[in-house]
C-alpha cells in the first residue's frame, strides 16, 4: 500500500464517530483525531524500547498519521506503562484463563500442580513474538515482519480474526466496510493465535 492510499484512509477516518463499551448505548461517542505521524527516530526509538518490529504496513500508517484518540495506543505520548500494559495484555488474558483452568494442547500435559502449569503457559506465551495494540483489544502481529498480517481481536482466549490485513481491519471497525470472511480472514499463519482463532470458527 503506497502513501497516497494510506492518506486516502486516514482522511476517511478522520473525525468518524464510534464507541467503545461493553454496553454500547451507554459508551462515549469519541472521534478520531490523528497527530502528525510518527518520525523515523520515533519509530526506532519505539522498536528499542519495548522489543519488536513495526510491519511495514503498520509502520507506514503510523508514519502518515498517528491515531490520539481513546483506545489507540499513542506510541508518541503514552506512558511507558501504559503501553507496556497494552502489550502484555493478550499474553496476561491468556493465563488468567489458564488459572481458570484453560490448556492448550499444544503445550503438552497440564502439570497437575496449579502453579507450575500457570508458569509453564507463561514461559510458552514468553517465547510468541509480541501482539502490537492497533486499537482496543485488536492486535496485528509483530511477525511475519512484512505487510499483510491478520488483526486479531483478543479478549483472553476469545481469539477472533477482525481483519484480513491492517488496511481491511481499519475498514471493518470502523464502518468502511462490512464484517465478511473475506475482510477478516487471512491466509498467514501466527503462531499460537492462528490456531486459537481457528478453534473459535
Amino acid at each position: 500500500m503506497n502513501e497516497a492510499r494510506w492518506q486516502a484512509l486516514v482522511d476517511h477516518l478522520r473525525g468518524t464517530t464510534y464507541r467503545f463499551g461493553l454496553i454500547m448505548v451507554d459508551s462515549p461517542v469519541h472521534r478520531i483525531e490523528f497527530e502528525a505521524g510518527l518520525t523515523d527516530a520515533e519509530i526506532a526509538a519505539t522498536e528499542v524500547r519495548f522489543g519488536f518490529r513495526f510491519p511495514p504496513d503498520l509502520r507506514e500508517f503510523l508514519q502518515t498519521a498517528l491515531p490520539c484518540s481513546p483506545r489507540f495506543p499513542n506510541w508518541r505520548s503514552a506512558e511507558e506503562a501504559e503501553l507496556r500494559g497494552w502489550l502484555d495484555a493478550p499474553r496476561e488474558g491468556v493465563l488468567f484463563d489458564v488459572e481458570c483452568g484453560f490448556w492448550w494442547s499444544a503445550w503438552g500435559p497440564r502439570p497437575d500442580d496449579h502453579g507450575h502449569a500457570v508458569d509453564l503457559a507463561r514461559m510458552e506465551l514468553s517465547a510468541l513474538p509480541p501482539l502490537i495494540p492497533v486499537y482496543g483489544h485488536r492486535y496485528l502481529p509483530s511477525e511475519p515482519h512484512r505487510s499483510g498480517n491478520p488483526v486479531f481481536s483478543v479478549y483472553q482466549t476469545d481469539v477472533i480474526y477482525y481483519g484480513a490485513d491492517l488496511e481491511k481491519y481499519l475498514a471493518v471497525e470502523f464502518g468502511k466496510q462490512e464484517f465478511t470472511r473475506e475482510a477478516t480472514e487471512s491466509g498467514v499463519r501466527v503462531p499460537f493465535w492462528t490456531e486459537l482463532a481457528e478453534a473459535w470458527d
